[in-house]
């Protein structure tokens, strides 16, 4: 076997690639016409500089309120495609209830190793929070999600020792979404992905976090989609229950009638997104 009971690629791909049977540019095409009528309708400082390579950019989306709280979001696309930019649209709601919301772009695989995205989210999170007073943020009020790859992110930002690598408290995070998120990497070395990823056994060891500890003492929600592939739901309930046996604070959550993609809607109108970011902030 390669992985748990897959014995082929095949197998594996058809457990984790959700755009079989789906036009990729019409769902992107739609998502950044969207995107383009948030950064309009918005106060947004567009591609700030988080770091030194042209790829550590975000786009501050400005909530009204001074010293608002912020949320920092982290796009999918399998760590190998996509950017900040095809994702405005998850913020109008967020920041309607006074929440800024930063939305970060960051390099793709196969132009650097897989340990430099982890590297970089990690560098996003920390120029947030040291850099509060000049964005009107509070930095005691910092939450993060991220969709898919962004979903793993996450993970392994709760992951982080904050204290040890940036001399920040392991308690700056109030809490996580992670929405359909990948939390072992297994799988992928054998999959469609492994010629973009390039996944070493080093770094399936090093970037699961389903093998680490959780450093940060926050609530997390994982969700999953009730039409989503096996993969997907597999390892969120994996996942949550590792976190469980480590003492984590952790619920999941199996969203009915909506899909890998669809998912992003609980964003918008009333979605349940919001409220659980707002309850981080409480």
């Amino acid at each position: 076997m390669l992985y748990k009971h897959f014995a082929s690629q095949e197998e594996i791909d058809r457990a984790y690639d959700p755009m079989l049977g789906r036009d990729p540019m019409v769902l992107v095409n739609d998502w950044r016409k969207r995107s383009e009528a948030s950064r309009e309708n918005h106060r947004v400082t567009l591609d700030l500089a988080y770091g030194p390579s042209l790829a550590e950019r975000m786009d501050i989306f400005h909530a009204d309120s001074p010293k608002a709280p912020v949320h920092v979001f982290f796009h999918g696309g399998y760590w190998r495609s996509l950017s900040h930019r095809e994702f405005s649209f998850i913020v109008d709601d967020l920041v309607k209830s006074g929440i800024t919301v930063a939305v970060v772009n960051y390099a793709l695989c196969p132009q650097v190793r897989f340990s430099e995205l982890v590297r970089q989210s990690q560098a996003a999170v920390a120029y947030v929070s040291c850099h509060a007073n000049e964005l009107g943020v509070d930095p005691y009020q910092l939450s993060i999600s991220g969709h898919s790859a962004g979903g793993h992110l996450c993970a392994m930002l709760m992951s982080t020792d904050w204290q040890g690598t940036f001399g920040l408290p392991n308690e700056l995070i109030r809490g996580a979404l992670c929405v359909s998120g990948l939390y072992d990497l297994r799988p992928f070395p054998w999959s469609w992905l492994q010629p973009k990823l390039q996944l070493t056994g080093r770094d399936v060891h090093e970037f699961s976090p389903l093998g680490l500890a959780c450093r940060v003492p926050s609530p997390m929600h994982l969700v999953s989609g009730e039409l989503e592939l096996d993969g997907f739901q597999s390892q969120m309930n994996d996942y949550s229950e590792h976190l469980r046996q480590h003492g984590q604070h952790v619920t999941q959550q199996l969203v009915p009638s909506v899909d890998h993609f669809t998912i992003l809607e609980h964003y918008l109108n009333g979605g349940c997104f919001v409220e659980w970011i707002k309850a981080f902030h409480d």
